[in-house]
């Protein structure tokens, strides 16, 4: 048990250690490209810290464990919305940009709601023989997702920097494998974090299922906890948004799209009450970042978040 503890300790240091790498790498380049740190935290810091999920449900989707795919992906979601952007919150205010409002969050709603309108419509509508998502499907996630990701390129890219900006930044390839030593730093620590804490979890007699719903579910989004939390600590609010936005665009439209697309989604232990806290999470972002008389998410906003995360924590707990 002692080992297990010190393990743990070793990967949580590698993910506070990866992430601050990649805040200070990914923000040198966007300020050297003249790329907003939202669109880099949306890109690239989205996808390293979505590298756990992405794994997890595409071993799933492999081996025909739907469950695992579909269950992974609307797990850390919420965790994200909910816990993460809420936690970010409180540290710092977020603020919410023009663009934030008309297209990324809006678009982070819509992606939600095309997952629980698709894969549930049996349930929903009574259409098709079960809910899920088909193969065909699969490829529609995935073409929406490369849209979005060139739309945001495309319309995020900013003035070039003068030259004297350029020279006051790292070298841009000193600043890429900064990020991607903290890439892998979040993916290698988060790993061994998750690995001894469902050992201990074990040797403490807990059930597998109450060490998939809080262990396995948090460590997969630790990336995205710590590289939020780093973020926020630095003042790169944006950075943290992105990261969180691009994370659930990037599980559902390449992760789900990915499975689906590898093998069938079929939505067995998925119901309305988890479908249901996936897209009333980010319609509370969403209400919070566009009805709100300021253009950030305060420390209240963030505290009711979290409140929302306990409250559907509670309901998981209690089903056990």
């Amino acid at each position: 048990m002692f080992l297990q503890i010190v393990i743990m300790i070793v990967g949580l240091a590698l993910v506070v250690l990866g992430a601050n790498w990649l805040v200070d790498g990914a923000s040198s380049i966007a300020r050297r490209l003249g790329i907003s740190e939202f669109v880099i935290g949306l890109t690239i810091v989205g996808f390293g810290t979505s590298m756990p999920e992405f794994v997890v449900s595409i071993t799933g989707a492999i081996q025909g464990m739907s469950d695992v795919s579909i269950g992974n992906v609307i797990g850390s979601n919420v965790f994200n919305t909910l816990l993460i952007l809420g936690l970010t919150a409180i540290i710092t205010p977020i603020a919410i940009t023009s663009d934030n409002r008309r297209r990324d969050i809006p678009i982070a709603v819509g992606t939600s709601l095309l997952l629980a309108l698709y894969g549930m419509r049996h349930t929903l509508f009574g259409m098709g023989q079960s809910d899920g998502i088909s193969r065909l499907g699969g490829i529609f996630f995935l073409l929406l997702f490369v849209s979005y990701v060139v739309i945001c390129f495309i319309k995020d890219r900013g003035e070039t920097p003068t030259k004297a900006a350029q020279q006051t930044e790292k070298k841009i390839a000193r600043s890429l494998l900064l990020s991607l030593a903290g890439i892998g730093g979040l993916i290698g620590g988060g790993q061994i974090f998750v690995n001894s804490a469902s050992t201990i979890a074990q040797m403490a007699g807990l059930s597998e299922k109450f060490i998939a719903i809080t262990i396995l579910a948090g460590g997969t989004s630790m990336p995205e906890l710590v590289t939020c939390v780093v973020a926020a600590a630095k003042q790169r609010n944006q950075l943290a948004l992105g990261n969180v936005l691009g994370s659930n665009i990037f599980n559902i439209l390449l992760i789900i799209g990915t499975s689906a697309t590898i093998h069938p989604i079929v939505f067995g232990g998925i119901n309305l009450i988890d479908m249901g806290i996936l897209v009333l999470s980010v319609v509370a972002l969403w209400l919070f970042a566009v009805l709100g008389r300021r253009s950030r998410i305060n420390r209240f906003e963030g505290t009711l978040l979290l409140l929302l995360f306990v409250a559907y924590y509670i309901v998981l707990f209690q089903s056990l």
